[in-house]
C-alpha cells in the first residue's frame, strides 16, 4: 500500500461537475494497493497518518497531528501510484492491484479513518475525479508498507 499525504487548508472533490465531497483542514490522502496488501497494512497506515505530528504547534514547531488539531480526512482511490514511469512513453500499471482486489481495501481504509477521526471526505473509486485543494505549507509525506 502506497499512501500521499497532502498537508491542506481545504479539499471539494467532484465527478462530472457533481459536488462528490469536502473537508477542511487536514490531509488529503491519495491511496493505492498493490498484490499482498492486506488490512492489517490498511490498518497500520491509516493510524500513522493520523498521529502523523506535520501540524504546528504554540512554539511554530510541525508537532500536532491530526487529532490534536480536530482536522479532517479527504481519502481518495489512486491506482497510478504503482505507475512504473521507466519503460516507453506509457506507464506500466501492472503493479497495482486489480480494481475487484483493491475496493475492499480502499472500502476499509474509509472505515478505518472513520472510526478514527468521526468522518471521512471520500472520493468515487474508479471514477476520473477533478479534487480542487489549497495546500498547506506545502508539506507532503508518502507512506509505504
Amino acid at each position: 500500500m502506497r499512501a500521499i499525504v497532502q498537508r491542506i487548508n481545504h479539499a471539494l472533490l467532484t465527478v462530472d461537475g457533481r459536488e462528490i465531497s469536502r473537508c477542511g483542514m487536514g490531509y488529503l490522502v491519495l491511496v493505492g494497493f498493490t498484490e499482498g496488501d492486506d488490512r492489517a497494512k490498511v490498518e497500520y497506515i491509516c493510524n500513522r497518518i493520523v498521529k502523523m505530528r506535520i501540524f504546528r504547534d504554540a512554539d511554530g514547531k510541525l508537532n500536532d497531528s491530526l487529532e490534536d488539531i480536530g482536522g479532517e480526512v479527504m481519502c481518495v482511490s489512486n491506482f497510478t501510484l504503482y505507475a512504473n514511469p521507466a519503460t516507453g512513453r506509457r506507464p506500466d500499471f501492472s503493479k497495482a492491484l486489480r480494481h475487484d482486489d483493491a475496493k475492499p481495501l480502499y472500502d476499509y481504509a474509509l472505515q478505518v479513518f472513520t472510526r478514527l477521526l468521526g468522518k471521512t471526505a471520500c472520493g468515487v473509486f474508479g471514477e476520473h475525479m477533478h479534487i480542487d485543494m489549497s495546500a498547506d505549507g506545502p508539506v507532503t509525506v508518502l507512506f509505504e508498507k
